[in-house]
């Protein structure tokens, strides 16, 4: 059943997309912090269904613990910070361009991983990141040709560093929900993620929620105003966070996460299609080398 892990990462890129197209949409009329919280709020009622259909097949409600407390309270903060550091990003570039500066994050699970949770990384998984890296390089620096000049001012740009910083949040969720779901010591990697991704959303919607309600009531009103955009990012936000979650409690999350860059791929059809956007050779180069490592790594499991 291991095997399972590739097909649910793929279905989690595909919905998380999805996602970011319609909190996108969202942004403009809710601010950063309201599309943020679009996601965990909307998004909690999804997450409770999917736990009560795996418990419907025969799973047990595994025990919470003080280690996984503080894994999931870690993983669902990044999360928040890297989703809304994320949409700022997009907002400085393209749909496509803005989410593949948060895939810097890969190199940084597998560090966290192997520092944290003692997770392996083989030669071939190693190989693999450096390429979705390598192509992730190649989509960052805004230059009409290449010049080392251009390439180290494309790194300094707002829509740069609101990447990389949105990718370090996302490596310390990834890390932080697979230790709470390894945490749990649960009979089945379903039943993990899916109790794990309860707790995740309702943390992240009181305390995001929280938030924002005692500093502008206004953002809360919106976002109820706008519910049916908001019901489409909560609906594909959780079902991405489920798949992302079964398939780390599956897998080791570097592997999950340099497989995830199918989502890159996925975003700039999105990109191309939706927004009317284009990409440079540069940036499409940049793109075959992100597919490369997401076959290097589908194969060496």
């Amino acid at each position: 059943m291991t095997w399972l892990w590739a097909p649910i990462t793929v279905f989690a890129a595909f919905t998380q997309t999805l996602r970011n197209a319609a909190q996108r949409h969202l942004t403009k009329e809710l601010g950063t912090l309201g599309a943020t919280l679009v996601r965990f709020l909307y998004g909690l009622p999804f997450a409770l269904a999917w736990l009560g259909v795996v418990m419907a097949t025969g799973s047990h409600l595994p025990a919470a613990n003080g280690v996984f407390v503080i894994w999931v309270v870690a993983g669902a903060a990044g999360q928040i910070f890297a989703t809304a550091l994320l949409l700022r990003a997009m907002e400085e570039r393209n749909f496509a361009v803005g989410v593949a500066y948060s895939k810097t994050e890969i190199i940084q699970v597998a560090l966290f991983s192997i520092v944290l949770l003692g997770d392996p990384l083989s030669l071939a998984a190693a190989l693999a990141i450096v390429m979705g890296t390598a192509g992730v390089t190649l989509l960052s620096p805004q230059m009409d040709k290449m010049s080392w000049g251009g390439f180290a001012k494309g790194w300094t740009t707002p829509a740069a560093l609101f990447g990389i910083a949105s990718g370090s949040c996302f490596a310390i969720s990834a890390v932080g929900y697979r230790g709470a779901a390894l945490s749990l010591g649960a009979e089945n990697a379903f039943i993990a993620a899916a109790y794990t991704l309860v707790w995740a959303q309702t943390v992240q919607t009181l305390a995001l929620g929280g938030w924002i309600a005692l500093r502008n009531m206004r953002t809360i009103r919106a976002v109820i105003r706008a519910w049916r955009w908001s019901l489409a990012a909560g609906a594909c936000g959780a079902f991405a966070s489920a798949g992302w979650f079964t398939a780390m409690a599956l897998e080791p999350a570097a592997h999950v996460r340099t497989l995830g860059l199918v989502e890159v791929l996925f975003s700039y059809l999105i990109s191309l299609r939706l927004f009317r956007e284009r990409l440079s050779r540069l940036e499409v180069t940049g793109l075959a080398l992100l597919m490369l490592g997401v076959a290097m790594i589908t194969l060496h499991n």
